[in-house]
């Protein structure tokens, strides 16, 4: 079973990251991913970029299920006001 720490270092291993959140119980898992690597690609894109860092994870079944929030640093700051 998987803890959020891990799914948060292996996706800052694969993916540059200005804020990067982890939560989750060990079988789901929720995510705040901040990276400027999102500009001017869409939520789908966004996605599919986070699942290719972690597919050999879902791939084996160690990770299950991982809900996120992508945004570019510019959507993260507005969002905070």
């Amino acid at each position: 079973m998987m803890q959020p720490e891990q799914v948060e270092k292996i996706i800052a291993a694969g993916l540059s990251c200005e804020h990067l959140q982890v939560a989750g119980d060990g079988h789901h898992f929720e995510a705040l991913i901040v990276s400027a690597e999102f500009a001017g690609k869409n939520r789908v894109q966004r996605q599919q970029r986070v699942n290719e860092v972690l597919r050999q994870h879902f791939n084996s079944g160690e990770l299950h299920a991982l809900s996120m929030k992508t945004q570019t640093p510019e959507e993260w700051s507005a969002a905070r006001g």
